[in-house]
């Protein structure tokens, strides 16, 4: 009989997007796409499409944390992804896992709004997520609005120093709704600006590049990397997914997470 190696397993916390652009779904897509087993949680189910999120229905914390434990004393957890949070309660409920798990590296993807516009957050969301989730943060991803919106500043070095100081070990503040002709992602560790990345601006708007990124980060450590090469990677590797999108509404353009299955023309 062969035998096949285990793989990794990634844990997320995330909402679940009907129509599959991002959340749990775009978890499970980049997870499996880097070879990992997803398991996770379902924070919130929402009523959205690829234009915009209608409603935001968050599960009862009891629940997340319930299950949470009955994954956790199955299945070797390699890493924590957390996404879409939804309610201060719910931040609470994985700050209790987490905490439990110390030993486990964490990537968050601060959704405070959805790709539309539609704000997913408030200001005592926001303030959980300082207080009981950054300290636990191995990789935050926030894109520029979200890093402004944590820190109640303007400049986004600034904001970098300050979510390091909040407690996150690597903070990777993407520059794609900046007014930029290049994308430039900046990244913070030990108490400074550490690099620059720069990617050339795509034409489209994209639905789940956020959750891309953080579970391809996740996933990457997950499989033994160390954060700065699997941050490194993991925006090669989202850029190509947007970069080969495709657009199944009339809305957003989806990541395409399986483009490297593709034969090319």
């Amino acid at each position: 009989m062969s035998q096949h190696r285990a793989r990794p397993v990634v844990f997320s916390f995330s909402g679940h997007d009907p129509s599959g652009g991002a959340g749990i779904q775009a978890d499970i897509e980049t997870v499996v796409s880097h070879h990992c087993h997803s398991v996770g949680v379902i924070t919130s189910l929402t009523e959205q499409d690829t234009h915009n999120v209608k409603k935001l229905l968050p599960q009862q914390p009891e629940n997340i944390i319930s299950q949470s434990k009955t994954l956790l004393d199955d299945l070797s957890v390699d890493v924590f992804k957390i996404g879409l949070i939804g309610h201060h309660d719910t931040t609470t409920a994985i700050a209790t896992i987490l905490q439990q798990h110390p030993a486990i590296p964490v990537v968050l993807d601060p959704i405070l709004a959805a790709g539309g516009g539609t704000r997913l957050s408030n200001d005592e969301l926001i303030k959980a997520i300082i207080d009981l989730l950054l300290p636990h943060t191995t990789v935050l991803t926030p894109n520029s609005k979200e890093a402004r919106q944590l820190t109640g500043l303007t400049d986004l070095t600034e904001c970098g120093l300050k979510l390091l100081e909040l407690g996150c070990k690597f903070v990777l503040i993407t520059g794609t709704h900046e007014d930029t002709a290049v994308v430039s992602n900046l990244l913070f560790h030990d108490n400074r600006l550490w690099e620059t990345y720069h990617w050339d601006r795509l034409p489209d708007s994209y639905h789940g590049s956020g959750c891309t990124l953080a579970s391809s980060i996740a996933s990457l450590i997950a499989q033994g990397l160390a954060p700065l090469p699997a941050i490194e990677e993991a925006q090669e590797y989202t850029w190509n997914s947007l970069s080969d999108g495709f657009q199944p509404g009339n809305g957003q353009h989806i990541p395409n997470r399986f483009f490297w299955l593709e034969e090319t023309t």
